[in-house]
């Protein structure tokens, strides 16, 4: 009998290791844009050219209540383990702890209260492979070797220049090809680089018999907006009338590609924004170069999906490859080369004259102004806790999916797609105690058709992040505008009616919000959020 069961367990082993059910589990391919505008695809309506991500749309589910964190740190430690950014370790942008080295939510990388989902796919079968932004962690012990990534080539910090190391900061760029740091490969444009590495990756095994999964964490669209010199001129002269007439005319094509519900209203312009017919001829000039530059890189990026997806179907990956796109959080204002904490290092390093702007000599930044237009039927920006600052683009296409072509306003986060990439994998996340539960719940049967959504109205969504937080539950959400952070200084949105926030409802609704603030308090002790008035 023991020389049967030997036998048995070896043919179970073999099955495992060649055709069995690692076979059949499809392959995954996650493709993250940093810094994305809300309504800056083709298939969201824009006028810039992105065939490729479209082509997926057209494909698949295109969804437009997609939430995130509102910016990149958190959001990818709430991408990656399924939950909260304080209990996933990334309560702040940095990676370093603010409060003490370290205090529990502020560790600046991966905690160990949750399960990496890349970790958990590669202890169930798949080769994990990432290319790209980091951005949790600059040891080896916070690594993407750590979380589970077999093959990982990454820039670690939050950003970078697109044609060497020289980045942001002083000390530049930091890579690291699987666990060694290596230098960037100087000349070369950072987007080229990323999607020539994830080929290499995949093919290097791709006959193993193993699914894989791979994460393109780009960081286009992010600032410096640099490209390519066959990209420089593409969008010339496109933007001359202004990122006012661009946010209405953005809002428009958002309701013509149904993207927003048709009776859709504006929300009012932002005051602090200045109007483009105040702006002098000079100031236009630059301010246009700066969209036209955006555009091209997006463009630029999505030539890249192309040639991803140009790979999978050449060798027969495709059509077993669950491929998701998505941004990262609201378009990023902001400009850094003229102001804030890095505008020395920059002036230093980089010329932003007109006619170097978009060239690797320059570091350019398009500001508040252009972000206004791309979160185009939202408030603010990325950094806020309004939803132009929390909703993004995502794409869904691939086995498992059954709509093709179809807009998707259903609910939905960031910590949904780990559940749901371990429940295509069909692999497990820990149920132990060792670590906590994930918050977000798998897709996998609302891509199938077989549930109408994701989330019920009970569902809640609680965030703290640098002075702003929110709580959402349903349709309702309270959040603050500006730092410092004060529960007395939350608003009450009915987002079902007012998808802008318009309207603060506190005095109108103060059982509701009386309700909300109670929820807010249990929550964010779940969840290890400290508050200023905590220390």
């Amino acid at each position: 009998m023991a020389i049967l069961r030997l036998f048995y367990m070896s043919l179970v082993l073999s099955c495992l290791s060649t055709s069995g059910w690692a076979d059949d589990r499809p392959n995954i391919l996650l493709i993250v844009a940093d810094d994305l505008g809300y309504a800056d695809l083709g298939a969201y309506g824009s006028d810039i050219q992105t065939p490729n991500i479209d082509s997926l749309a057209a494909r698949g589910m295109l969804f437009s209540q997609f939430h995130t964190a509102p910016s990149c740190a958190p959001t990818r430690a709430m991408l990656l383990s399924g939950n909260n950014n304080h209990v996933a370790g990334m309560a702040r942008q940095s990676q370093v702890g603010v409060l003490g080295s370290p205090v529990r939510g502020y560790e600046g990388s991966l905690s160990d209260r949750i399960a990496p989902f890349p970790k958990l796919l590669q202890e169930a079968g798949y080769n994990t492979y990432t290319v790209g932004k980091w951005h949790l962690g600059l040891e080896l012990e916070a690594s993407p070797h750590a979380a589970g990534f077999s093959r990982a080539f990454n820039l670690l910090d939050g950003g970078g220049s697109y044609f060497d190391a020289v980045g942001f900061s002083e000390g530049g760029s930091t890579y690291r090809l699987d666990e060694d740091l290596i230098e960037y490969p100087v000349g070369r444009y950072a987007t080229t680089v990323y999607t020539d590495r994830l080929i290499e990756f995949i093919d290097g095994n791709k006959d193993d018999g193993k699914p894989f999964f791979a994460y393109a964490a780009y960081t286009s669209p992010h600032w410096p907006l640099q490209v390519p010199n066959e990209y420089l001129n593409l969008y010339a002269g496109q933007y001359d009338d202004g990122y006012d007439a661009l946010r209405e005319r953005r809002f428009n094509s958002l309701k013509d590609a149904g993207v927003i519900p048709a009776l859709s209203e504006l929300p009012p312009r932002n005051d602090a924004i200045r109007p483009w017919a105040e702006l002098s001829p000079l100031e236009r000039r630059r301010k246009s170069r700066q969209m036209e530059l955006y555009a091209a890189l997006l463009d630029n990026l999505d030539d890249h999906v192309g040639r991803l997806v140009e790979y999978l179907k050449s060798n027969d990956l495709y059509d077993n490859t669950l491929i998701v796109f998505m941004g990262d959080n609201g378009p990023s204002g902001g400009d850094f080369y003229n102001r804030g904490v890095y505008s020395e290092y920059l002036q230093a390093n980089y010329d932003n004259a007109y006619e170097k702007m978009g060239t690797a000599a320059s570091f350019v930044s398009y500001d508040n102004e252009w972000a206004e237009a791309g979160s185009a039927p939202f408030s603010r920006y990325k950094g806020y806790t309004r939803e132009g600052g929390i909703v993004a683009p995502m794409i869904i296409a691939g086995p498992g999916v059954k709509s093709r072509g179809v807009v998707d306003s259903n609910y939905v986060t960031v910590m949904d797609l780990a559940p749901t990439f371990l429940d295509a994998a069909s692999a497990q996340y820990p149920n132990d105690g060792s670590v906590q539960s994930m918050l977000g719940e798998s897709m996998m049967n609302f891509l199938g058709g077989t549930k109408d959504a994701v989330h019920d109205n009970e569902y809640v969504t609680t965030f703290y992040h640098s002075g702003r937080g929110f709580l959402r539950q349903g349709d309702w959400k309270i959040s603050n505008l500006e730092p410092p952070f004060d529960e007395a200084s939350f608003e009450l949105f009915d987002l079902s009616s007012d998808p802008g926030e318009t309207g603060d409802l506190v005095q109108a609704e103060p059982a509701k919000f009386a309700e909300l603030l109670k929820l807010w308090n249990v929550e964010r002790r779940r969840h290890g959020i400290i508050l200023p008035q905590d220390l």
